[in-house]
């Protein structure tokens, strides 16, 4: 079977949920400690830019963006999110899902795409580097998970439409 990438829907929220479990759990995902509801993470993520990764009736993965900002003159920036099922890590599952979401943020007229990863998600920041993404620095101790300091490096990958 071919792994096949396309939008998610309000359906594919379970196994959103569960790939967001697993990432959690790694320790080196996000600074959550539990999948947020599904009403929370509907309302933080943007409607034309949630993607799936299926195999056949699998979902292998998910990425999102989110808004970074209220304020109208971000409108175009946004966060990535970018999560693979445990058992489909080290199969391109990550660079897939992170290519189509370039595209379609690039489709929604996002300018420039932001990333915070932990140093120590050496995949999740290869990943990110191959799909045009810099670092543009780290942010030391920018949070507490499970009582300990963690550093975040902070990406950006700039649309190629800007000033079109």
């Amino acid at each position: 079977m071919v792994v096949v990438i396309d939008a998610a829907t309000p359906a594919d929220w379970g196994e959103i949920r569960r790939i967001y479990a697993e990432g959690i759990a790694t320790g080196n995902a996000t600074m959550e400690t539990e999948p947020p509801s599904w009403e929370s993470w509907d309302e933080a993520h943007r409607s034309d830019s949630r993607l799936v990764a299926r195999l056949g009736e699998k979902i292998l993965g998910w990425a999102a963006l989110s808004r970074v900002s209220e304020r109208c003159a971000y409108g175009g920036v946004a966060e990535v999110s970018v999560y693979v099922a445990a058992d489909a890590r080290g199969r391109g599952v990550g660079r897939r899902l992170l290519e189509a979401l370039v595209r379609a943020s690039e489709e929604a007229g996002v300018w420039t795409l932001q990333a915070g990863i932990f140093p120590e998600n050496v995949a999740s920041l290869s990943i990110h580097q191959v799909c045009g993404f810099r670092i543009v620095g780290v942010r030391e101790k920018l949070g507490r998970l499970h009582g300990v300091w963690r550093d975040v490096a902070l990406l950006e990958r700039r649309s190629g439409r800007i000033g079109v």
